[in-house]
């Protein structure tokens, strides 16, 4: 059997994180099988799905990298071939036409609860022959089998039974002849032959359903894997509460999608105690088999953790290309400065995001306007010009401009003056960087070039001489 795997969200919002692991396992299942990866796009809530919410979700999956090979289908664009279906149902006797109103319903429900058995459609319209009511507009209902039972063989939670008695005869199309969810899903899996349905949990109430709606139409059955939920710290489903679920969320928040690939598929699944997956790897270990049948939680630190790997350990030339635009975005150009791929080569051991890294790349591109007041009134006082003055001496009498060379320049100063070396290293690091944290001094210095250098030096000495005394 060719593997055939589908994501099917639904465009009612942004691609979420829940979301984007489904369609991670379904990609990853395809390409270890030499599969097909199917996009469908379920659109049939017409008063809540919006092109906004398409786009969100194409861009996410284009920026995760989970290139599908087919699709994206839409729903709106089949309503023709569900209406067929439908007529084939009716036609085979598996589906029959309810004229039951709102308020019938409702009595239904109620008599059922105070009999104190499921609130449901008890049939009243499954075998009538009589004339039906004037003016009412019939939905479809399929006609599920009273007797025997249905299996599911979970791929993931093992085998499921559900008695048919326990399911009514849900709606398959409204009155307005608009296919329901559980129809369309079966038409479409069916039709696009997928071969494993891998979806969230919350969907195991509809698989004994769908099953016996593909059973009626003499469709083979797919393979059943459901996911089990991604949790909160409080133990509770995932949600905006708990901070950002947006996919695309993660990219503005300066998260490489390398990095939440690989956090992702560790939410559920696992491969003895490694951690750390390349997208080959992942291709190569996942399976269904492996997923847990527990939720897992979603723990941001653990993010951030994954996130420093992939910092620390991606190309600098890709990293300068992924952390480019972050850096655009807050007004630094850096066509006048040193290489953006040095500059993140030096910085990526203390970012933890993108967004941490751009920031720090400021005083790279642009001499400090200002400096941290606080370390300003502690570091630039009268007494603290000399010492400027005298590496400003030794740095200008240096014939080479390199790390190694700009660390004897100060190391010579140090010794020369006869000071702890905090005492130059401190208040150097403000006049360069107008802040108190950066990589070595050497290594940043090398970066900015002896020139910047130089007139960053003289514009701290400057501020120190005319410092109130103390």
């Amino acid at each position: 059997m060719s593997v055939r795997t589908r994501f099917a969200p639904s465009p009612t919002g942004y691609l979420h994180i829940g979301g984007a692991r489904t369609a991670l396992f379904c990609y990853l299942f395809a390409r270890q099988h030499g599969g097909e990866f199917v996009l469908r796009i379920e659109d049939t809530d017409r008063a809540r799905s919006t092109e906004e919410s398409v786009q969100a979700i194409l861009d996410g999956m284009q920026w995760l990298g989970l290139d599908y090979d087919e699709g994206p289908y839409y729903q709106t664009q089949r309503f023709d071939r569900y209406r067929e279906v439908v007529a084939q149902l009716m036609e085979s006797g598996h589906a029959y036409h309810c004229y039951c109103t709102s308020e019938e319903l409702d009595t239904m429900r109620e008599e059922a609860m105070k009999n104190k058995q499921k609130p449901r459609y008890n049939g009243y319209w499954r075998d009538r022959t009589d004339t039906p009511p004037e003016g009412v507009e019939p939905v479809v209902r399929f006609r599920n089998p009273l007797d025997g039972e249905v299996v599911i063989n979970d791929a993931v939670k093992g085998d499921i039974v559900v008695d048919n008695k326990e399911l009514d005869d849900l709606i398959i199309m409204r009155s307005d002849g608009t296919p329901t969810y559980n129809l369309t899903v079966v038409v479409d899996d069916m039709d696009m032959r997928i071969s494993h349905v891998i979806r969230g949990d919350d969907h195991v109430n509809n698989t004994p359903r769908q099953i016996n709606i593909l059973k009626a139409l003499g469709a083979e059955l797919p393979v059943y894997a459901h996911l089990p939920m991604i949790l909160g710290e409080d133990g509770k489903r995932l949600s905006k509460r708990h901070g950002a679920v947006s996919v695309m969320q993660y990219q503005e928040d300066g998260y490489m999608p390398e990095a939440l690939l690989n956090y992702l598929v560790r939410l559920g699944w696992s491969h003895q105690d490694q951690e750390l997956f390349s997208m080959d790897e992942m291709q190569k270990l996942f399976s269904l088999e492996a997923v847990n049948r527990s939720g897992s939680v979603f723990d941001n630190k653990k993010l951030d953790w994954v996130s420093q790997h992939y910092l620390q350990n991606t190309p600098k030339e890709q990293l300068a290309a992924s952390l480019q635009p972050y850096v655009a975005a807050i007004g630094v150009d850096t066509s006048a400065g040193p290489d953006l791929g040095d500059v993140a080569d030096l910085l990526r051991e203390r970012a933890k995001t993108l967004i941490d890294m751009a920031d720090a790349t400021k005083y790279f591109y642009v001499a400090p306007a200002e400096y941290d007041a606080k370390a300003s009134k502690k570091q630039f006082k009268a007494a603290t010009a000399p010492v400027l003055s005298a590496i400003a001496d030794a740095f200008d009498g240096l014939d080479a401009w390199n790390a190694e060379s700009i660390q004897g320049a100060m190391d010579s100063t140090v010794e020369q003056l006869d000071i702890g070396f905090g005492k130059l290293g401190q208040p150097l690091r403000l006049a360069v960087t107008g802040g108190t944290a950066s990589p070595g001094m050497d290594q940043t210095l090398a970066l900015l070039g002896k020139d910047d250098v130089l007139g960053r030096i003289k514009a701290a000495i400057d501020v120190c001489e005319n410092a109130p005394e103390a």
